[in-house]
């Protein structure tokens, strides 16, 4: 019977390495070439199928276990996914390498893979602000319960003359108007991170929090709107306002990306979903922590030094230009790359899960023969011995 079960599992690992040489004797090449001239000398490509090569193997070395494979080969397996281990995990990109894939992929991919949390946060923002601008179109004492004190003195009681001076850098209205808008970036920053970090109740106070910050923009915008300076109020407030609100709205996304773990965690655990989504909510906070610091410049230098309408638009398209170029296809080559990579781990996961199926079957019918072979004969020789 012994004799039988080896002979079964040498002939199992045979097979079994002949359907996976190939992807050993690849990893095993690329484990070499990194131990002679180091990780720099493997190309891009093989460097981005170096991870993929590990876990399959990673894999084999599981079945290989699981299924009591020859002693020789298991041996061999666990060598090469040690040696593989270090090469993947062992060394350590450098702060700048590291910097530079946050910026050229990891962000923008972490934000396109957001797009319906952030959608959600636009319109929450989005109908604040409409809200308010039409309530205060209306009766524009609706100003002083959306706007309040961050106002500095531009109230409906002041001026058009006063209003449209602070746009345009005239004395002291425009050291006015300049106290509101740092006002107003401290105020959006502060909403910004609250909103991202009151995400785990549910999202409740997130949507309530970007709300009210539509609430604020409707009602100041009504304001110019009443006395004909709305193309002269957006020229001043979208060169660095598109930046400011995008990161807003981005920390209002990565608020609603807690919630959604929170609430709706899937196949997962609550904590482990939580975990995960927290990961890609963090990426997003610190992109959106860096875009209201790019704000904070284009406010301080260019918002009163330039005073051409059309000039200040023209930064604002451009700026407006470059979020969507930066987001929308920054990094689109690898995500297609890290999906195909995807794709191939679950083929493979799901045809090793279905050999380890079939070669546990195999084995249990081998080790049930020697004991059906015993009693057929048994059986044989009591019907020799009644005769």
């Amino acid at each position: 019977m012994a004799v039988y079960r080896q002979q079964g599992r040498q002939m199992r690992s045979v097979e079994f390495r002949r359907e996976r040489e190939t992807t050993w004797k690849e990893l095993e090449a690329l484990i070499a070439e990194a131990d002679k001239r180091g990780l720099r000398s493997l190309t891009a490509e093989q460097l981005a199928r170096l991870p993929h090569l590990y876990r399959a193997t990673l894999s084999s070395l599981s079945v290989a276990r699981s299924i009591s494979l020859d002693r020789a080969l298991t041996e061999y397996l666990e060598s090469l996914v040690g040696r593989a281990y270090f090469v993947v995990y062992g060394t350590r990109q450098a702060l700048r390498k590291q910097l530079a894939d946050f910026f050229a992929w990891k962000l923008p991919s972490t934000i396109r893979r957001a797009k319906w949390h952030i959608l959600v946060a636009t319109i929450v923002m989005l109908a604040g602000a409409v809200a308010a601008f039409q309530l205060t179109l209306g009766d524009m004492d609706y100003y002083y319960a959306f706007v309040g004190d961050m106002a500095q003195g531009r109230s409906p009681a002041s001026s058009t003359a006063e209003l449209r001076g602070g746009l345009y850098d005239e004395g002291s209205v425009s050291g006015s108007l300049a106290t509101f808008a740092a006002s107003l970036f401290s105020h959006n920053s502060r909403i910004g991170i609250m909103a991202f970090a009151l995400g785990f109740v549910a999202g409740l106070p997130t949507l309530l929090l970007l709300f009210y910050n539509g609430l604020v923009l409707g009602g100041f915008a009504a304001l110019y709107h009443s006395r004909g300076l709305s193309v002269d109020l957006w020229g001043w407030l979208l060169p660095h306002g598109v930046t400011e609100l995008l990161a807003v709205i981005l920390c209002g996304a990565a608020g609603f990306l807690l919630a959604h773990g929170l609430v709706f965690p899937g196949a997962s655990t609550r904590m482990d979903a939580l975990r995960e989504r927290g990961k890609h909510a963090a990426v997003i906070v610190i992109g959106a922590v860096m875009m209201l610091f790019v704000a904070g410049l284009i406010e301080g230098i260019f918002r009163q030094t330039v005073t051409s309408v059309p000039v200040r638009y023209t930064v604002a398209g451009t700026t407006a230009a470059w979020w969507i170029f930066y987001f929308g296809y920054v990094g689109r080559r690898r995500d297609t790359r890290a999906a195909v990579a995807r794709e191939e781990d679950a083929a493979d996961a799901e045809v090793i899960e279905a050999q380890l199926t079939a070669s546990a079957a195999a084995a249990k019918s081998m080790s049930m023969s020697p004991a059906g072979a015993s009693m057929s004969m048994r059986a044989m020789r009591s019907q020799r011995g009644r005769k």
